[in-house]
């Protein structure tokens, strides 16, 4: 077990610190986005600055810049397809390392990153842990074009669940939040979701809809920190 940890922010710097355990020499890694895996990009550029050699590919724009400014090598997936690795956050978790991703805004990229490592290494602190996925809003990445009419076909989709989620258009500073590939995030207020994975699937297959943050099936470990130290979990 880790050092333990209190509060919230203690947890996921624990949870980053025990992250850096899997990063070997050489390696191609992934790196997240927001407060959690900006954690873990910090405590790598110290392993970096100290000599290890490692190319990382920033899921945003905000990433890539911490990761420049903190010195360490930044590359594009198109430089290097296949990782070793990523390290990112979650907004909510399961039993079956289920996932919800997007708050940060970043959902598409991080999905793609993700889906592109050996190993999807999550970081959290307790309070991300749930019994079922839902309680925090699910973030839906759509084309800015013909909004409204992908908006009714996802309460469309979301019917053949018996779903009612509240929907409504991320706003940032008064404006439409955009993404760093100029998308529109539509977050669902689902309460909670009993087919998970099938949603993903549905909602993913609606003309607008780029991606949904419902990470099914794709992490490998997740790292959760406590008051009592960090837990290992892994697929089963």
């Amino acid at each position: 077990m880790a050092k333990k940890s209190s509060t919230q922010d203690e947890q996921k710097l624990a949870a980053a610190i025990a992250a850096l355990e899997f990063v070997k020499p050489g390696m191609g890694v992934g790196l997240g986005t927001g407060s959690t895996a900006n954690h873990f990009t910090r405590a790598l550029a110290e392993k970096v600055k100290a000599g290890l050699e490692v190319k990382c590919v920033p899921t945003s724009r905000a990433t890539a810049e911490l990761a420049k400014e903190l010195g360490i090598p930044v590359i594009s997936l198109g430089e290097q397809p296949f990782l070793d690795l990523v390290v990112d956050g979650a907004d909510e978790f399961d039993a079956d390392l289920r996932l919800i991703k997007g708050g940060g805004g970043a959902l598409l990229i991080e999905k793609i990153v993700a889906t592109s490592a050996k190993q999807f290494i999550v970081i959290a602190d307790e309070t991300k842990r749930v019994k079922k996925l839902g309680a925090f809003p699910l973030p839906i990445e759509v084309v800015s074009m013909g909004v409204k009419a992908t908006a009714w076909k996802l309460e469309r989709a979301f019917r053949m669940f018996d779903m009612k989620p509240k929907m409504a258009m991320r706003m940032a500073d008064g404006k439409l939040f955009r993404t760093d590939l100029g998308n529109v995030i539509v977050d669902a207020a689902c309460g909670e979701i009993s087919e998970p994975d099938r949603l993903e699937m549905v909602l993913n297959n609606i003309p607008g809809v780029v991606n949904n943050g419902l990470f099914c099936g794709i992490a490998t470990t997740i790292l959760v920190a406590t008051a009592k130290g960090v837990e290992e979990i892994n697929r089963k």
